[in-house]
């Protein structure tokens, strides 16, 4: 019999930049606004600095719904803690430190298996039972880490591990916090070199926060950079266990671009409409020459997530073979573009 040695050729999925520019896409939601979005990151801090106790804090919080730092209250969440460097008696006097009445949704362990060897599973299969979760803190990373031999491509190990859990915490919509250690030496170009191992961890993760704080001190600097959060850096103090904000060293606001005065427009034209179809000419027209038909769909994809829906208006797009179609109709109702074209 002749063997078949074809192999099967996979196509890239693309997208075009102007169909991806013209997209209405939801932003990366926040967990704790403007602070910890949706994703993997490190909380790095030399050993003893507190790394926990600010863990089991924030955990605290998403749990019951607090305050964190003066932000709104949160919505309460599940939260699972894998405190995997001490004991539940320690996690007991923790706890008895920072609440008289812990929330349900807190669930802790202090053991599970390391990465590659089960933790994947369990943690899937815990998700899958609690779908409110919506924080894991992992601490640290050292203790769900396999042994590797000498020899083993550091970079590529420290990237891989990473993966595995951004998988998990994108799949399943959550936000995992990883506690790290940082080297002894100071760093004088970049602080977030400091973190023990290689690039590959930062690199890999959405973001990275960076407690820092001299031994014996009771006030620390919390630095903060990523993907999806502004840089930051937040001066603290250890106060009855718990690390309470200080001063934002930078812009206390999260910067905001200036809205374009057509999305306005595009709200006071939908005021008086259930829906709206019609080219990006048409629409342009409708509002009165303030915007340009080869911008006006951008515009709709970038601010439809935020401002407009906010607002009551929802956007849709398609292509067709007579050029691109838009759709705007009232919320909350919900259309899809196959009604509307």
């Amino acid at each position: 019999m002749k063997e078949n040695n074809e192999k099967t050729v996979r196509m890239i999925d693309y997208i075009d930049a102007d169909t991806l520019l013209s997209t209405p896409m939801e932003r990366t939601p926040f967990l704790i606004p403007s602070l910890l979005p949706q994703g993997i990151h490190l909380l790095c801090g030399s050993p003893k600095t507190g790394k926990s106790w600010l863990a089991l804090w924030l955990g605290l919080q998403v749990a019951r719904g607090g305050e964190v730092w003066g932000e709104c209250p949160l919505e309460p969440h599940g939260v699972l803690y894998l405190c995997l460097e001490d004991t539940q008696q320690r996690v007991r006097d923790r706890l008895y430190q920072l609440t008289d009445t812990a929330p349900e949704g807190l669930h802790i362990a202090t053991a599970c298996d390391p990465l590659g060897r089960g933790l994947e599973e369990s943690l899937e299969n815990y998700l899958l039972l609690h779908g409110d979760t919506k924080l894991v803190i992992l601490d640290t990373l050292q203790k769900i880490r396999p042994s590797r031999g000498e020899g083993a491509n550091v970079y590529g190990a420290d990237y891989a591990d990473i993966s595995a859990l951004k998988d998990i915490a994108d799949r399943f919509k959550v936000t995992m916090l990883v506690l790290h250690h940082l080297r002894k030496r100071e760093d004088g170009v970049d602080p977030f070199n400091m973190v023990s191992g290689s690039t590959g961890l930062t690199g890999a993760v959405d973001g990275t926060f960076l407690l820092r704080r001299e031994r014996g001190d009771d006030t620390a600097e919390l630095l903060i950079t990523g993907r999806d959060v502004q840089d930051q850096t937040l001066r603290l103090r250890f106060q009855r266990c718990v690390w309470t904000l200080e001063e934002r060293l930078s812009d206390d606001e999260i910067v905001r671009e200036r809205l374009p005065d057509v999305v306005f427009d595009i709200c006071d034209f939908m005021r008086t409409r259930e829906t709206w179809t019609g080219t990006p000419t048409e629409l342009c027209a409708a509002l009165g020459g303030k915007a340009a038909p080869n911008t006006i769909t951008k515009i709709l994809g970038r601010y439809s997530e935020d401002f407009l829906k906010a607002s009551g208006v929802g956007f849709v797009t398609n292509r067709t073979m007579y050029g691109r179609q838009i759709g705007l109709f009232k919320l909350p109702k919900p259309v899809a573009a196959d009604d509307l074209f």
